[in-house]
């Protein structure tokens, strides 16, 4: 575990009311509240106490400020306590707000010794990889969720996130994603007017997030649990790769306006220019979705070289953004709900919103959905052979290399031993069977 310092599966919904539920705004069930009428404490955990994770942090905070400025709802957060596989990192952000020192924890356990405490909501913002582990345990610890996205590295992640979310709703648990896109006005009401028809049906589109070179710029001298940890950025069995770990923002809208996720995927991708780790630089995935339609996917992570970051569909009658330009006949938004910042802030003030309403919203398999669709383009451009959703996320028997991968070291082994540790500046090459076992054709089971 460490401090994270990086940046639904559903039928097509035809009504206002459809639509809000694909954003996860109106799932609503009974939900417990913590405290007596005009005062509302929740105590609050945070898993992973980089960048990320100070970020998410200082937004929950804030959230709460807002929605006590705005409506009155007299929200008391207290930060009750930290963990981080750093013990220095998660008693340097307890101490920010006020946690008891013997309740900041360091090591691969720490996760464990936070759930063990009376928090009511815990945030994570550690690497993806141990994103399932921890989300199991805070659900069978009673915790309302937090979680950055994405959600896991390979389809057994995926599919773990699912059930803990399925999990969660049994519990009344709230689920609240990092997928910042959902909790933002423009997308929630221009994903409402397409899926009420305003543009017509989906014919196709792109999505893209393309930017400079994130992660170390010399080779590892050593690759220990530490350098994987510290270093989680530079590392596919820790991060999924930057078309996981990033993309799935873009990846997510797609899910998200199409109302389902990809058939098969595609396409391909390399290293030209990475000094250090065993990811890609750049990825391009053709995504066949239901009646044919097909969404093209691309980034990259290279300087001096062309960016773009967005969406964009292309519908019988006009193209959209997604991010704003229509109206629906009704917004899914509440009209009360303050609006403020950036998606990373709104998704808290949302969270906290609700939760004080009493309303629950679970957003696990929306995120563990768009997590899974990027994986899916991970392993196409790996391998150089197409995907399908069906072996790697339903029918164990079709290919069982896809259906279950594993990325290893797994986040159990953090804290039972590492037996094998990635090796730097090897990558996997299309058509050998390098960083990831090649699976054999889609829909082709190997013979025993």
């Amino acid at each position: 575990m460490a401090g994270g310092d990086g940046l639904s599966r559903r039928e097509f919904a035809k009504t206002v009311a459809g639509a809000a539920a694909a954003g996860g705004l109106a799932m609503f069930a009974p939900q417990r509240i913590f405290a007596a009428p005009g005062r509302k404490v929740f105590k609050v955990g945070l898993i992973g106490c980089g960048g990320r994770g100070n970020g998410a942090l200082d937004q929950h905070v804030n959230a709460a400020r807002i929605l006590n400025d705005a409506l009155g709802l007299g929200i008391e957060i207290q930060v009750a306590g930290t963990a981080d596989w750093y013990k220095e990192k998660a008693e340097r952000t307890g101490a920010k707000y006020g946690a008891k020192a013997d309740a900041c924890f360091g090591g691969a356990d720490a996760y464990k010794k936070l759930l063990a405490t009376d928090i009511d909501i815990v945030l994570m913002a550690t690497p993806p990889t141990f994103r399932p582990l921890h989300f199991e345990k805070a659900i069978e610890a009673g915790k309302h969720v937090f979680m950055e996205k994405p959600v896991a590295v390979d389809p057994v992640g995926c599919r773990r996130v699912i059930a803990a979310g399925e999990a969660a709703k049994k519990k009344e648990l709230m689920v609240i994603a990092g997928t910042q896109r959902r909790h933002q006005k423009g997308y929630i009401d221009t994903q409402a007017a397409v899926a009420e028809g305003a543009l017509g049906r989906i014919l196709g589109g792109s999505v893209s997030w393309c930017g400079g070179h994130l992660g170390a710029r010399t080779p590892f001298e050593t690759v220990d649990a530490s350098a994987l940890a510290g270093g989680w950025v530079n590392w596919v069995e820790m991060s999924g790769d930057h078309i996981v770990e990033q993309h799935v923002h873009n990846i997510d809208i797609m899910n998200w306006f199409l109302g389902t996720h990809p058939e098969r995927a595609l396409g391909f991708g390399y290293r030209a220019r990475r000094p250090a780790g065993n990811q890609y630089d750049f990825f391009s995935i053709d995504f066949q979705f239901p009646g044919g339609v097909r969404i093209h996917s691309m980034c990259r992570q290279i300087n001096g070289c062309g960016g773009g970051v967005g969406e964009h569909l292309v519908c019988e009658k006009g193209v959209t953004r997604c991010g704003g330009g229509l109206t629906p006949t009704a917004s899914p938004v509440p009209a009360e709900i303050p609006q403020q910042g950036s998606g990373h802030l709104q998704e808290h003030i949302n969270m906290l919103y609700y939760l004080v309403k009493g309303k629950i919203i679970n957003e696990a398999h929306n995120v563990a959905t768009s997590t899974a669709t990027a994986v899916m383009g991970r392993i196409a451009a790996y391998t150089g052979r197409e995907v399908l959703w069906r072996d790697m996320m339903e029918d164990p028997r079709a290919n069982p290399e896809i259906y279950n991968l594993q990325l290893k070291p797994a986040a159990e082994e953090f804290e039972t031993g590492i037996t094998a540790f990635p090796k730097d500046g090897v990558v996997a090459i299309p058509g050998v069977a390098v960083g990831e076992k090649q699976p054999p054709r889609p829909g082709r089971a190997k013979k025993a």
